[in-house]
C-alpha cells in the first residue's frame, strides 16, 4: 500500500486528490496539509502530492527533495526554466524524485500530442485557453507546456514573425506561440490549438466538464511516482511508464 500525502488538501484538486485515495484499497492518507500546516507533516509518505499555488509550489518541492520524498507536482507555473533549476536540485538527491503533470486528464494528454505533430506542417499557431474564475494563473500550465513542444516540434524550422506581438491583446507569447487565457464563470477547463495555413483552419480542442476528469491521472502518477527516479514530465510519460 502507498501512502501519500496531498499538500493544499482544502482545495478543489487537493480534495479530489483525497477522495480518490479514500476510495482506492491501494492507497493510503498518510497526511493532508493546508496553508497553515508544517511541511514536515509531509515526511514518511512513500508520495507528496503538491495541489498548493504557483508562488508555493517551489517551497513545497524544494522541502520533499530535499529529503529525499517522491513528489508529484500538480502545481501550475513549472515553466522550462523551473525544470531546469528541478534537474539540479534533484541531482543532489538521487533517491528523491518530482513527477511534474501540468494536466492530469488522458484526453488533454492526446490533445498536446495532436497538437505537437500538427505543429510540423504550420507556421501560424495560437493557443486559446480557458479555465474558471477561481483559477489564479495564467496563462496556465497546460497551455504553456503545450507552447513548448510545440516549439520543440518545430526546432531547426524558420519562425515567422508574428505580427502585432508586442501588443498586449496578442496574449504572452511562450515559444514564438501567443497564448490567450480566459477566466469565466460557467467554464471548467478548456484548450483550443489553432493552427492557419492558406484556405484553411485546423482547430484541436479539448474541454472537460469537471475537475473529476482528472481523477485517473492523478491515480496513475501516484502509482508511477512511486518508484521513479529524477525527473519526470508530462502525463504521456507516467502513461507509457
Amino acid at each position: 500500500m502507498i501512502s501519500v500525502t496531498v499538500v493544499g488538501a482544502s482545495g478543489r484538486m487537493g480534495s479530489l486528490a483525497i477522495d480518490l485515495i479514500d476510495a482506492d484499497a491501494n492507497l493510503k492518507l498518510h497526511a493532508a496539509l493546508n496553508s497553515k500546516s508544517d511541511l514536515s507533516q509531509m515526511l514518511g509518505a512513500d508520495v507528496v502530492v503538491d495541489f498548493t499555488l504557483p508562488d508555493v509550489s517551489p517551497k513545497v518541492v524544494e522541502f520533499a527533495v530535499s529529503h529525499g520524498l517522491k513528489i508529484v507536482i500538480g502545481t501550475s507555473g513549472w515553466s522550462e526554466i523551473h525544470l531546469q533549476e528541478l534537474r539540479k536540485l534533484l541531482s543532489q538527491h538521487p533517491t528523491a524524485a518530482a513527477v511534474v503533470i501540468p494536466n492530469f486528464s488522458i484526453g488533454s494528454m492526446l490533445a498536446q500530442q495532436f497538437a505537437v505533430q500538427a505543429a510540423k506542417y504550420f507556421d501560424s499557431i495560437e493557443i486559446v485557453e480557458a479555465h474558471h474564475a477561481g483559477k489564479v494563473d495564467s496563462p496556465s500550465g497546460t497551455a504553456v507546456r503545450t507552447a513548448e513542444q510545440i516549439a520543440a516540434a518545430r526546432s531547426g524550422m524558420v519562425q515567422p514573425l508574428i505580427p502585432g506581438v508586442d501588443q498586449p491583446a496578442r496574449g504572452q507569447v511562450v515559444g514564438s506561440v501567443p497564448i490567450h487565457s480566459l477566466r469565466l464563470k460557467g467554464v471548467s477547463a478548456k484548450q483550443d490549438v489553432i493552427f492557419g495555413a492558406s484556405n484553411e483552419l485546423l482547430t484541436i480542442s479539448h474541454e472537460v466538464a469537471s475537475h473529476h476528469a482528472y481523477s485517473e491521472g492523478i491515480r496513475r502518477s501516484i502509482l508511477f511516482a512511486k518508484d521513479a527516479s529524477g525527473l519526470t514530465v508530462g502525463l504521456d510519460r507516467v502513461v507509457a511508464g
